[in-house]
Parts: C-alpha cells; sequence; structure tokens
C-alpha cells in the first residue's frame, strides 16, 4: 500500500469511527442524562432518536451530495458539522437543547459514512480495494468495543458530557490528515439531487417518530399525535410515489424485485429493530434498576463483540461455502434465546448467572447472522449497484431502530420496571425469531459463479428462480 494510499485509508476510518463511535456510546450514558437535565422515558428516546431521525432519512441523499460537490469537501463539512454539534451536545443545558443538538449531529454523520466509503472506492482497485473495505471494516468495529467502555469510564470518573467531548480529538486529527492529503477533489457529472425526496423522507419517518413518542403524554385522540401521524403516513407514500418516477431517486426501488436483496432488507428490519430495542433496555435497565455502575454495564455486552471479531471471518467464509440461508437461519433464532433468557433477571440481577450466560448466547447468535446477512444481500445484486445496495440497507438498519425505540412507549410503558423489561425482552427476542423465519423462508442460496457459469452453457441453461 502507498503513502497516499494508507493516508486515504486511515482518513476514511478516523470518519467513519466517529459515527460509529457516537452509535455505540450513548446507552450507557442516558441514565445519568435524565438524572441531571430531567425527563423520563420519552427524554432518553428522543435523546437516541433525534441522531437516528436524520441519520437515517439523509444518509441515502448524502452520496449524491459527495458526486456533486465533491468528497473530500462533503467529508469536511461533515467532520466539522460533527464536531460543532458534539460540542453542543457537551455543554447543552437543558434536554431540549440536547435533543436539537443531537439532530444536528445525526445530519453531520449522514455525511460521513458515504464520502468515507467513496474515497476508498475511488483510491483502491482490484484486491487490493477489497483489503481496504475489510480493514475498514475492522477498524470501524472497534468503535463498537471502545463506545459502551470509554462512555462508562466518562460516566462514572469525569460526567455525560464528556461522552460526546470522546468526537473532538478524532475530528481534529481526521480534518489534518484531509490538509496534508491534499487530494484533488472529485465530481461526477450530471448527478442531481432528489431535494423533493429528501424532504419527503425526513417527514415520513419524522411525524411519525414523534406521535410515537409522544402518545404516552398526550394521547391518541389528541390532535398533537394523530395530525403528525397521518401527515407522516402521507409523506412516507409520497416519498415512495417519488422515488418510483425520479430520474435518479436515491432508492432505486427495482433493486427489491431482487428477492434476497428484499427478503434480506425485511429480515434486517426485524433483526436490527430488535438489536435497539434490547441494546437499549438492557443498557438502561442494568443502571436504573439493577444499580449497575456505567462502567459495568458497558463492559456487560463487551462479550457481543469480543465474539463478533474473533468469529466473524471464520463464519463469512462458511457462509460462502454452504450458502447464507442456514446461518440467517440459525442466528437470529439463537440471539432471540439469548434475549429470552434475560427473563430471569430481577431487581438485582447477579452478573455471572443472570446476565453473562444470555450476552454469549446473544453473541454467538448475532455472528452468525451479520456476515452472511450482508452477503446475502449484496451478493444478490450486481456489482456496480453493490454502494447505493449497501446505503440503502445502511438505511433500513436505522429507520429500523428508529422506530424500534419509539415504540418503547408502547411496549414498557412510562416507566422501565422489571415487569416492562422482560416484555421489551420478549419483544426483542420475537423479532430475531420473525428475522429468522423470514430468512430461512425466503432467502436462497445463489450458486457460486463457477457453478452458474457452468449452468449457463449449452448442457445446463440457467433457470431463473
Amino acid at each position: 500500500m502507498q503513502k497516499h494510499q494508507r493516508l486515504v485509508l486511515a482518513i476514511a476510518v478516523l470518519a467513519s469511527f466517529v459515527a460509529f463511535l457516537d452509535g455505540s456510546v450513548i446507552n450507557v450514558a442516558l441514565p445519568a442524562i435524565m438524572r441531571e437535565l430531567g425527563g423520563g422515558l420519552s427524554t432518553q428516546q428522543w435523546v437516541v432518536d433525534a441522531y437516528l431521525i436524520t441519520l437515517g432519512s439523509l444518509i441515502l441523499v448524502a452520496g449524491s451530495l459527495s458526486d456533486v460537490f465533491g468528497r473530500i469537501i462533503v467529508l469536511r463539512w461533515g467532520l466539522a458539522g460533527f464536531g460543532v454539534a458534539s460540542l453542543i451536545c457537551a455543554i447543552a443545558p437543558t434536554a431540549e437543547v440536547l435533543i436539537v443538538a443531537r439532530g444536528l449531529q445525526g445530519v453531520a454523520g449522514a455525511l460521513l459514512v458515504p464520502s468515507s466509503l467513496a474515497i476508498i472506492l475511488s483510491t483502491f482497485r482490484g484486491p487490493e480495494q477489497a483489503k481496504a473495505i475489510g480493514s475498514w471494516t475492522a477498524w470501524t468495529s472497534a468503535a463498537f468495543i471502545a463506545g459502551p467502555l470509554l462512555g462508562g469510564i466518562f460516566v462514572d470518573v469525569l460526567s455525560w458530557r464528556y461522552v460526546f467531548a470522546i468526537n473532538v480529538l478524532p475530528i481534529v486529527v481526521t480534518l489534518w490528515l484531509l490538509f496534508v492529503l491534499k487530494q484533488k477533489d472529485e465530481r461526477e457529472p450530471g448527478v442531481s439531487i432528489d431535494w423533493l425526496g429528501a424532504i419527503l423522507g425526513v417527514f415520513g419517518l419524522g411525524l411519525p417518530v414523534f406521535a410515537l413518542i409522544e402518545q404516552g403524554r398526550y394521547g391518541w385522540t389528541s390532535p398533537a399525535i394523530y395530525l403528525p401521524m397521518v401527515f407522516g403516513v402521507l409523506a412516507l407514500g409520497a416519498f415512495f410515489w417519488r422515488e418510483s418516477v425520479a430520474r435518479q431517486p436515491m432508492v432505486p426501488l427495482g433493486l427489491f424485485r431482487v428477492r434476497n436483496f428484499a427478503v434480506g432488507n425485511v429480515a434486517t428490519t426485524a433483526i436490527y429493530g430488535a438489536l435497539s430495542i434490547g441494546g437499549f433496555l438492557l443498557a438502561v435497565f442494568l443502571q436504573q434498576v439493577g444499580g449497575y455502575k456505567a462502567t459495568v454495564a458497558g463492559i456487560a455486552i463487551l462479550p457481543v463483540t469480543i465474539i463478533s471479531i474473533l468469529f466473524s471471518s471464520y463464519i463469512g467464509a462458511l457462509a460462502g461455502r454452504f450458502g447464507p440461508r442456514i446461518f440467517m437461519t440459525v442466528g437470529p433464532i439463537i440471539g432471540g434465546l439469548g434475549y429470552l433468557y434475560f427473563l430471569r433477571m430481577g431487581a438485582s440481577p447477579n452478573y455471572w448467572t443472570d446476565v453473562l450466560p444470555g450476552v454469549i448466547l446473544f453473541g454467538i447468535g448475532l455472528t452468525i447472522t451479520v456476515a452472511p446477512l450482508t452477503s446475502a444481500i449484496l451478493g444478490a445484486i450486481d456489482q456496480r449497484q453493490a454502494g447505493i445496495g449497501s446505503a440503502i440497507n445502511n438505511a433500513v438498519s436505522r429507520v429500523a431502530g428508529l422506530i424500534a425505540i419509539a415504540m418503547l412507549g408502547l411496549i414498557i410503558g412510562p416507566l422501565l420496571d422489571v415487569d416492562g423489561f422482560h416484555r421489551g425482552m420478549v419483544v426483542t427476542a420475537c423479532l430475531l425469531f420473525a428475522g429468522g423465519v423470514a430468512s430461512g423462508l425466503g432467502i436462497r442460496n445463489l450458486p457460486h459463479p463457477a457453478e452458474a457459469t457452468a449452468a449457463a452453457s449449452p448442457e445446463g441453461l440457467a433457470q431463473p428462480e
């Protein structure tokens, strides 16, 4: 790898690390935020969902922004915006200011991941590109290890406010590396931005989420609830209509006619909705009800990431050999059994007997699932569409988490107690089971390239699914 390529890879890793770190660090800080700024479950939901609304709805249009304005300049905007928003989060005097700043973080975060991947794709070719993307994935996975642990330490030793200050150093370093890189920016001719689609997407996600979170306060019969829900659903329908007629849609709906792509995204919706509910409730319950320190709560789920890092590549190789279907079926079911194990937990959970076995079981299930899921989705479409396919799947996972967190009030009620936690664990397990069943019924193991070539020969013409 040349010096220039190493520099590009470092920039891409650091830029994405910032966005991934912020997504993994927040749950352990929520109880401390509530204690200082006030508010109940709805405040905690908004602190998470304000970020996910803007991130999930804008991450697709961010790819077009990179093509129109240039990848480097959009990356700079994203880094600078994320840094400013993080500082506002750190000094937020009220919950309302914090929630607005989290939304701004999501806007900036939407610019980071697509742009960082784009500069890798434009700098590396062939086998080097695959290795670079592998390195990017491995290093950004470290954010999921560092996030809960660093967040817990900062909450316990200093303050939850320093959780947001974590971002400042990698942002400054990345901006400096961009200055050192001095790479000429690239713009794609003829690319337009679907602003109408982006606006409809924001309202189509944001208004129903507002209604779901605030219904516990106002009730479903209040105009403050049913009007946002109705207009949000209409905006979401208009978004899909817009994508069907736009000259350059953010979401090419034709991709969903590919069986594994469509079923894979259905499974993604269920699985990542479950991950959001389960991760949120476990981190908050262990602190607010179980009395765990934030650091211990962060360490509690660390085995999931360790198992994933140790065995993901091995599972990916097995899925390449035997096909993704069996792994996508069995993995979520094992993960769901892990969450059902948490039904043992009471108001004073013992980590070694009540928590750790379920965490390990879930970690095994998740590790069996993730690599085959990605392989099934991206392997089903033309490689020229891999970028937009990956972006759509990323957006689907974010939106699934967004809606899942918004529905927590309906699942557990206004206050998280043992009974509410148990209901949340059952819902999480059911979503994981649903993801496994959908995969088992819908995913097809596609032939290897060599097999496909043989099947397409005169001796055996390939038949459509």
